[in-house]
């Protein structure tokens, strides 16, 4: 009798089988459950703006060996794009894990992820200088249907958790460049106030008031050395303190050997006056000028004796009008050039009239000339008007010979004229070319320097006298 074998006591081949498709099944869910828990924390270090979805291959692929490498290019462009200004990177897709994993590929994953990098909008930075667009990643490999549905499950959209990115940051600086915003305003440094403009010539008016009233005062103006009387003068030393004693010969050029014996006996500073009728005015002026004398010339006006004794045919009268007067002034002032100014003659009653000698004076400064007043009566107001107008003025002091020409009664004056110099400073004396007076002031002027006195030339005592009234003697006529 053949005996059965006895039942086996090992499992079935189908139990087997159905354990074998459980641990696939269970392989499987735990590798999916190992990607779950790891994919939060590498995205935690991916991009704040971009998102990697994990390829998710089924159950049956086998795992590729080489896909670890893919993985370094999506830390590098995490790492440049955080650096850069913000703006999200194509999506990559990550490598596929290993079918059969374990229980340490979390760990794994979690050593090879890199740290987490705070979120742009913790803290506010300056605008970064934008860097050249980098070249785009490469495509992501084609996916399955279920691999983006299950990424967009599982993973949450990070865009609302970054801020919007303002355009004018980020944006290169193009020509022209863009409008700032209120963020680079506010970061802007402000800008530098315009300078302050320089000080002008205007500057006083609205700091100083009543400049214009002191710039538009009168200045004093310093003598003017073109002007006749002071260019024609001789010189003489200014700085010479001894008294100045001027003598004055009037009436010559009409006798020639006294005129020429006046000139070149007398000392150079005895002034000579010339008479306008003289026929030889020029040669006269010029030979005088040449011995250094200084010279004036005669200004015929009329007399209190008028008609009996005659000035002469351009004589200054009051019976002629103001224009008539003066066209006889111009005609005795232009007969010759190199003087220094006007005597008159005779001249009592014209003298005195103070409304024909204003007009007189008044040309006389516009000629630029000096008046000597003879005071032939003690009634002329020559001197005054010619201070007030503004008219350089010398005064007769002491007529040499007027009364009686003799060397008595010469002498006699020039004693009386030192007294005044040394009393007053200046002195001046008035004399007719009589051979007497030219021999008399001929001797008296060699003794003057050891009486301690000096002959100066009339313009050296041109408004330095005061003003005096005292009664003279008519000028006698030629």
């Amino acid at each position: 009798m053949t005996l059965a074998p006895p039942p086996r006591s090992g499992p079935r081949p189908g139990a087997i089988a159905l354990i074998l498709a459980w641990l696939v099944l269970f392989g499987v869910l735990a590798a999916a459950a190992g990607y779950v828990v790891m994919a939060p924390e590498e995205q935690a270090g991916a991009p704040a703006g971009g998102e990697q979805a994990p390829d998710v291959s089924l159950a049956g692929d086998p795992a590729p060996e080489a896909a670890p490498p893919e993985s370094p290019p999506a830390v590098e462009t995490a790492g440049a794009e955080t650096a850069g200004a913000e703006e999200p990177a194509p999506e990559t897709t990550p490598a596929p894990p290993e079918a059969p994993q374990t229980a340490e590929a979390p760990q794994t994953a979690e050593a090879e992820a890199p740290p987490a990098i705070p979120e742009p909008k913790a803290a506010p930075e300056p605008p970064a200088i934008p860097e050249p667009e980098t070249e785009p990643a490469p495509e992501p490999e084609p996916q399955t249907a279920e691999a983006p549905q299950a990424a967009a499950a599982e993973a949450p959209p990070p865009e609302p958790e970054v801020a919007p990115e303002p355009e004018p940051e980020t944006a290169a600086a193009p020509t022209p460049p863009p409008a700032p915003s209120e963020e680079t305003a506010a970061l802007a440094p402000p800008p530098a106030p315009p300078p302050a403009p320089p000080e002008t010539a205007q500057a006083p008016k609205a700091t100083e008031p009543g400049a214009e009233q002191l710039a538009a005062l009168p200045r004093p103006v310093p003598p003017d050395p073109n002007l006749p009387w002071r260019r024609n003068s001789q010189p003489f030393d200014e700085t010479d303190s001894r008294p100045r004693v001027a003598v004055v010969l009037t009436g010559l050029g009409l006798a020639s050997k006294v005129t020429e014996a006046a000139i070149k006996e007398l000392p150079p500073g005895v002034t000579l006056s010339f008479t306008p009728y003289s026929r030889k005015l020029n040669q006269w002026v010029a030979l005088a000028r040449v011995n250094g004398h200084e010279v004036l010339l005669d200004l015929p006006m009329e007399p209190t004796t008028y008609p009996d004794d005659d000035p002469g045919p351009q004589a200054l009268l009051t019976a002629l009008s103001s224009r008539q007067n003066l066209d006889r002034l111009h005609w005795t002032l232009d007969r010759v050039t190199g003087y220094v100014g006007v005597v008159p003659t005779m001249g009592s009653r014209f003298a005195a009239s103070e409304k024909h000698m204003t007009p007189i004076l008044k040309a006389l400064k516009d000629r630029g000339l000096l008046f000597l007043d003879s005071r032939a009566s003690d009634d002329s107001v020559a001197a005054r008007l010619a201070s007030e107008i503004g008219v350089p003025r010398a005064i007769n002091d002491r007529p040499l010979d007027w009364a009686q020409a003799s060397r008595v009664a010469i002498d006699a004056r020039l004693v009386q004229l030192e007294n005044v110099a040394r009393s007053e400073g200046f002195a001046v004396a008035m004399g007719r070319p009589y051979p007497v007076t030219i021999e008399r002031l001929r001797e008296w002027a060699k003794g003057l320097r050891d009486r301690g006195l000096v002959l100066a030339p009339i313009s050296a005592v041109a408004d330095r006298q005061p003003l005096r009234k005292t009664a003279r003697r008519e000028a006698p006529t030629e």
